[in-house]
C-alpha cells in the first residue's frame, strides 16, 4: 500500500499578507498543499493539538518570531517539548535578522529564513520549504 504524501503545513505569522504572499506560492509550485493558517503562537500550538488528536499532523511548520501573545522562541519551545511534536520539521521565516534571534535558534535543527520581499525570491523559499514535506 503506498504511503500518502502529507501536504499540510502550519504557518504560525501574525501578518496575513506574508501568510498570502507564502501561500500563493507554494500554490504556483503545487497546488496539492494545505496550509492551515495561526495568527500567532496560541493559536498554532492549538492548531498543532487538534491535528494531534486527529492523527493529522502537519509535514513542515513555518513558524514567525514577533507576534503577539506567545511569540515564535515560546511556541518553538513548547512544541520541542511534546514528544508527538517533536519531529516535525520546523523553519522559522521572520523578518528579524537580529543576531540574538538566530543565535537563539542556532543548533536546534532549524532552517532560518529572513523573509523575502520579491516574489521570484519567495517562490525559491517556497520550493525550498516543500522539500521538508517531499523527504
Amino acid at each position: 500500500m503506498e504511503k500518502v504524501k502529507n501536504t499540510t503545513i502550519l504557518y504560525i505569522d501574525d501578518d496575513e499578507d506574508d501568510l498570502e504572499m507564502l501561500q500563493e506560492a507554494i500554490r504556483e509550485i503545487d497546488p496539492s498543499y494545505e496550509i492551515v493558517k495561526a495568527g500567532n503562537g496560541e493559536e498554532g500550538l492549538s492548531e498543532l493539538y487538534k491535528m494531534k488528536e486527529n492523527q493529522t499532523l502537519p509535514c513542515l511548520i513555518v513558524l514567525d518570531i514577533n507576534m503577539p501573545k506567545l511569540d515564535g522562541k515560546q511556541t518553538f519551545q513548547r512544541i520541542r517539548a511534546d514528544k508527538a511534536l517533536f519531529n516535525i520539521p520546523i523553519v522559522i521565516c521572520s523578518t528579524s535578522s537580529n543576531k540574538m534571534d538566530k543565535m537563539f535558534f542556532a543548533g536546534k535543527n532549524v532552517e532560518y529564513i529572513t523573509k523575502p520581499i520579491h516574489f521570484p525570491h519567495l517562490l525559491q523559499v517556497a520550493q525550498k520549504l516543500l522539500s521538508y514535506c517531499s523527504g
